[in-house]
């Protein structure tokens, strides 16, 4: 009976402890509970296990990644390797084409150049015939046959060359002005490129002629009756030699303003020179120039020649032409202070 009742004793505290534990347990929150259940779930321990790691699945995603990477960039660069052997083969076919083409244009140019040539000499090279087409004799006809064939084409050749180098009649000018017209008493020549005008070439325009600064001027201040003007110009690649005697058979009264010293060659007595004009914007030497000239039919020079001797000694004839005309006004400024200076005193002792 006593064991019975001990028994029963400890069983009833049993009980009152799980039912206490549970009660309180029912009384906590319920994310306490999760967290220290979530923990109790896990347990950690450094054995190895046979788990597979996240580090060798990250390697083998890089590796991956380089090696898709990899074959793109060869892929493109064979893609690119392609195309420029592509480019390549095109371009040499294109030169190869190209040549051939320039070398039946060579190929043609001579043939014809041939056959003109051929024809030329034939044509300088044989003798002239009458209306019935006989031969007329001249002083080649006893020579052998290709030196009758050369000597005729030497004197054509030489006729040919004369008439582009002389002048076209000779004489060039009218005769002088008669009373009551009036004659100029001073002849200008000028060579038009690069003294009044300067040739200009672009890709968008082509070829232009620009304006020397101040010709417009110029041309207005020397034009007759002051003086007689002649424009000529060595273009076209070939020299102009000017002869006076063409021009006007009085050579003192003659002033040629060239830059050129090939075409003064034969008269350099009556050269005026001055420097080349590139085209610059700054220029003011057609200025200088209008001032020259009108101080020499200011003066009435007798014989140009002179005065052109006395400037050709210098390298910029029109910069010691303004020094002296700068020194002649300051001395008739003076002059004219004496000569005032020397009237007041015995203008006041008059009166």
């Amino acid at each position: 009976m006593a064991f019975a009742t001990r028994s029963l004793r400890v069983l009833c505290k049993i009980y009152n402890a799980n039912a206490g534990t549970t009660y309180y347990t029912l009384q906590r929150p319920v994310g306490r509970i999760s967290l220290i259940q979530s923990t109790q779930k896990y347990r950690y321990s450094t054995e190895t296990t046979d788990r597979p790691k996240i580090t060798s699945n990250l390697t083998n995603i890089q590796s991956s990644i380089n090696e898709t990477e990899s074959l793109v960039q060869e892929a493109t660069i064979h893609k690119k390797h392609s195309e420029q052997q592509k480019e390549d083969e095109e371009e040499k076919m294109n030169r190869e084409r190209s040549r051939k083409m320039m070398n039946y244009g060579f190929a043609a140019f001579g043939m014809f150049m041939g056959i003109g040539f051929t024809y030329l000499i034939y044509e300088l090279g044989s003798p002239d015939y009458d209306e019935h087409g006989n031969v007329i004799e001249d002083e080649f006809s006893k020579l052998p046959f290709f030196e009758q064939i050369y000597k005729r084409v030497k004197r054509e050749l030489n006729y040919y060359t004369r008439l582009v180098q002389e002048p076209s009649r000779e004489k060039l000018l009218p005769d002088p002005l008669k009373h009551p017209y009036i004659q100029p008493p001073y002849t200008l020549v000028l060579e038009m490129t690069d003294l009044l005008v300067h040739p200009d070439w672009t890709y968008q325009t082509g070829w232009r002629f620009k304006k020397r600064p101040g010709v417009d001027q110029f041309l207005e201040a020397v034009a007759p009756p002051q003086f007689e003007i002649v424009i000529y110009t060595a273009e076209q690649g070939m020299k102009r030699i000017i002869y006076i005697r063409k021009i006007i058979s009085v050579y003192f009264v003659v002033i040629i303003i060239d830059w050129n010293e090939d075409s003064v060659k034969l008269h350099p007595e009556n050269a005026f020179k001055l420097p080349r004009w590139t085209g610059n914007d700054d220029d003011t030497t057609l200025y200088d120039l209008a001032a020259f000239l009108k101080t020499i039919l200011t003066s009435n020079v007798q014989d140009v020649r002179d005065v052109l001797n006395y400037y050709r000694q210098f390298d910029n004839p029109l910069e010691m032409f303004k020094e002296n005309r700068r020194k002649f006004l300051v001395n008739k400024k003076d002059n004219s202070k004496v000569l005032i200076s020397r009237w007041k005193p015995s203008f006041l002792r008059n009166r």
